[in-house]
């Protein structure tokens, strides 16, 4: 943890006495009802074939690959002038081309995206015996880095059990978190055990709404988990594609809860097993469709 961290053992019972006022968290909903965003479109045909690579896009075939989707010349135009004033892309013109590349932020919110997907998944068979609690208190003139801070840990995974006490499942480290808002000394970190009257499926009850959590995948299998999904789309590389942002959606606002304090019939790992298929039914075309279409030059 940072020096201004201050990280401690305990029991869940110890942690909690005195904090009244229990409350639930909703996590954050960024998908828009219409369908996924044009940046976590892009965000994603970005993670799937140019991180790693070494080489920046012609926007143009970026475009191609947008119309496949519906997406606009216009609307997939602009996300990347916006992502690229935003430090996200970096920009490259070759003759009347320019190519947009990935920079050294966007390539680390991209490999997070991929260990989400592919390391973490959506099903968390960890026992559950340990907790992380995150407590705080900051004056009235500081809202603005309470809501950050707030924003922060729910996309992080963590739930509001009490008044200014948020939970996550397992060990997790915040000290990116609380050091990026400098908020070292307002900020105490611990890691702790449900102990006497405290279960953990209470704190899941209480500090997390898992029924949204379940209605998201559970729309993720009402799109996909059909005969032949987004018959649509005209190909696999944009069945790939939507494929992809529906999933990330769901699993990046997901706080990971232990399987074994979930109902048995948890949709997460019905949905995690369809996208796994699907992935491996999408990825040879698309992979051959995308050499096809993009026109690539190194990313010096």
């Amino acid at each position: 943890m940072g020096s201004g961290v201050r990280q401690k053992y305990g029991t869940l019972e110890a942690a909690v006495k005195n904090l009244p006022n229990f409350t639930r968290v909703t996590l954050p909903d960024m998908t828009d009802a219409l369908g996924p965003r044009p940046q976590s479109l892009m965000l994603n045909f970005l993670g799937l074939h140019v991180l790693g690579r070494d080489v920046a896009v012609y926007s143009g075939s970026v475009i191609d690959v947008f119309a496949r989707i519906g997406v606009s010349e216009e609307a997939a135009r602009s996300t990347l002038t916006r992502m690229a004033g935003r430090g996200l892309l970096t920009r490259h013109r070759s003759g009347r081309k320019v190519y947009f590349g990935l920079t050294d932020r966007s390539a680390e919110v991209l490999a997070d995206g991929r260990r989400r997907i592919w390391d973490t998944g959506a099903v968390n068979d960890d026992p559950g015996r340990e907790w992380t609690l995150v407590g705080f208190s900051l004056p009235d003139n500081r809202r603005g880095d309470r809501h950050d801070l707030r924003t922060q840990l729910g996309w992080a995974g963590f739930g509001l059990l009490q008044n200014g006490l948020w939970i996550a499942a397992g060990e997790r480290d915040v000290t990116a978190i609380v050091d990026r808002l400098g908020l070292g000394d307002h900020v105490t970190v611990m890691t702790a055990r449900p102990s006497g009257r405290t279960e953990a499926a209470d704190l899941v009850r209480k500090a997390f709404d898992t029924a949204t959590i379940a209605a998201r995948y559970s729309a993720f299998l009402d799109t996909w988990d059909t005969p032949d999904p987004r018959q649509e789309a005209p190909d696999d590389l944009a069945r790939q594609l939507l494929l992809h942002t529906d999933w990330l959606q769901a699993v990046r606002q997901d706080p990971h809860l232990p399987a074994r304090l979930l109902p048995a019939d948890w949709p997460a790992i019905r949905a995690q097993n369809l996208f796994r298929r699907l992935d491996t039914d999408f990825r040879v075309e698309a992979a051959e469709l995308a050499a096809g279409i993009l026109d690539e030059i190194p990313d010096r």
